[in-house]
């Protein structure tokens, strides 16, 4: 791995932290898929979009939907962590009664374009952002993330259609692939087996990071998807929930949960630990 990639490995493991505590502060949170997206947010708000709180009204800046919204707390660590807003306001408001720090994304917050959270609709909405820009000879490109879980929404393969149809090789979507959704793993509630062959299906130029909570992987993703012409991009990121610590890695039941003080401990000191290791490689 690059001296920058390593560092930029570094920082996910800082976010991570950040994220605990949001759960922790707000008594509330699905932890499990902050984790496993959190490498996606960073490689993309640190290396590969164009975004900052000084171009939040820019209307050459790439857009970004959160279409898995449940898992906002790694959004907003991000977030403040590119200087959108401060992480202690964060941490003293999140989930707080009149608080805009919300569970799902508010667009009320700056860096944050949509609100979602009803699932399936992310992709619909980037869809029509990518279409418009097309229209317009923008420059801007258009990203957004989905759940695994969501792909049983209709919603999701009518803008797949769509985005194939216009050739909107200005947007690029991305699905955390970790197996497991709110009632079980994703095979036994819904396969979504065989996803790149349905996206191809659909004329999808689609990329498999084998190692999606790897960020040089991710980064490699990124940039074959911008050089993409004629043709929207996915990419299949295929992900640990709760990744970075042992007790709450492919745990169904850390999909929502508060970690104990005892928890809360472990964890910590198991990103320490891994950070350290990335340090010393």
């Amino acid at each position: 791995m690059s001296a920058n990639m390593n560092d930029l490995t570094e920082i996910t493991y800082e976010l991570r932290q950040n994220v605990l505590d949001i759960v922790m502060s707000g008594k509330g949170g699905h932890i499990g898929g902050d984790m496993s997206v959190l490498d996606i947010l960073t490689v993309l708000y640190f290396r590969v979009m164009n975004v900052s709180p000084d171009k939040k009204d820019d209307p050459g800046r790439d857009r970004f939907i959160m279409s898995k919204g449940h898992s906002v707390e790694a959004l907003y660590a991000v977030l403040a962590a590119k200087g959108f807003f401060p992480l202690q306001e964060v941490l003293d408001r999140f989930s707080r009664f009149g608080s805009p720090y919300i569970g799902h994304p508010n667009n009320h917050l700056p860096g944050i374009e949509m609100n979602s959270g009803s699932l399936g609709h992310g992709l619909p909405v980037s869809v029509g952002m990518a279409l418009a820009g097309k229209m317009d000879q923008a420059s801007y490109r258009v990203y957004t993330v989905m759940g695994d879980g969501e792909l049983a929404e209709g919603s999701v393969w009518e803008a797949a259609m769509a985005a194939g149809n216009y050739k909107l090789d200005n947007l690029c979507a991305t699905i955390d692939r970790n197996h497991l959704q709110i009632s079980g793993e994703t095979e036994e509630v819904m396969k979504q087996n065989s996803l790149k062959e349905r996206f191809e299906a659909f004329g999808w130029n689609v990329i498999e990071a084998t190692n999606g909570n790897d960020t040089e992987e991710l980064f490699c993703a990124y940039t074959q998807a911008a050089k993409a012409k004629g043709k929207p991009s996915l990419v299949i990121a295929s992900t640990v929930k709760g990744f970075g610590s042992s007790i709450m890695e492919n745990k169904l039941q850390w999909h929502h949960r508060v970690p104990t003080e005892e928890e809360y401990i472990q964890i910590s000191k198991d990103l320490k630990e891994r950070k350290e290791r990335i340090r010393h490689e």
